[in-house]
């Protein structure tokens, strides 16, 4: 598969997961249809419209390409009227959104790397691209965007984005680094959620009381 395909085919697989992923978050709030789809569209074509933004990729594919909007809306829909087969809600929105997670963490990086940024700054854009889509979901949901809790999340993201940036500098090209990236970040991300690993947080250190002076 040539690597343009397989870069459309893991950015199209990434839309329709975030999109079932912020449609299950929004099933959970219980939103109408058009909440639903609207939160699992902008979950799925965010990332991805700020990092075609980033790389002056005008307009970006969201906008440009009828199956990205497309691809999102089906995946939300389907999640909206088959949501009574999914037992656990929470547990789905988690597993997609990881699988999101490293599938636009990957295609940011690479698409960035395509369009001539150095894999400092590509590294950046493919973290930021994979965080968004959750990003927006948590917000237009009402919740704590995850990636400002403890979780492991943006961390995994730029593992994978790393794992991008490295293989392309070692000349390793085709969809086989690109998958093994985003296996990369779905596994840690699951493994971090399974395992409660978290970020360390500031703590409240009580004042002592100074020794009054003679």
């Amino acid at each position: 598969m040539h690597t343009s395909t397989a870069l459309l085919v893991a950015d199209l697989t990434g839309v329709a997961v975030f999109a079932a992923s912020g449609a299950s978050a929004a099933v959970a709030k219980r939103l109408d249809l058009f909440g639903v789809t609207f939160v699992g569209i902008v979950a799925a074509l965010g990332g991805g419209i700020f990092r075609d933004l980033v790389i002056d990729r005008v307009p970006p594919l969201a906008f440009a390409d009828w199956r990205y909007p497309a691809t999102a809306a089906v995946a939300a829909g389907v999640v909206f009227w088959l949501h009574p087969q999914f037992s656990r809600l929470r547990t789905t929105v988690l597993v997609l959104d990881a699988a999101g997670l490293g599938l636009f963490a990957v295609t940011g990086t690479a698409a960035a790397l395509a369009a001539g940024v150095p894999a400092v700054g590509a590294c950046l854009i493919g973290t930021l691209a994979g965080i968004g889509g959750g990003l927006g979901r948590d917000l237009l949901t009402g919740e704590i965007p995850v990636v400002l809790r403890r979780e492991i999340y943006a961390v995994a993201a730029l593992a994978g984005a790393v794992t991008v940036a490295a293989a392309d500098r070692l000349g390793w090209a085709g969809p086989v680094p690109l998958v093994a990236a985003a296996l990369l970040v779905f596994g840690v991300r699951l493994i971090a959620l399974r395992r409660r690993w978290a970020a360390p947080v500031a703590t409240d250190r009580p004042v002592r009381p100074r020794t009054p002076t003679r």
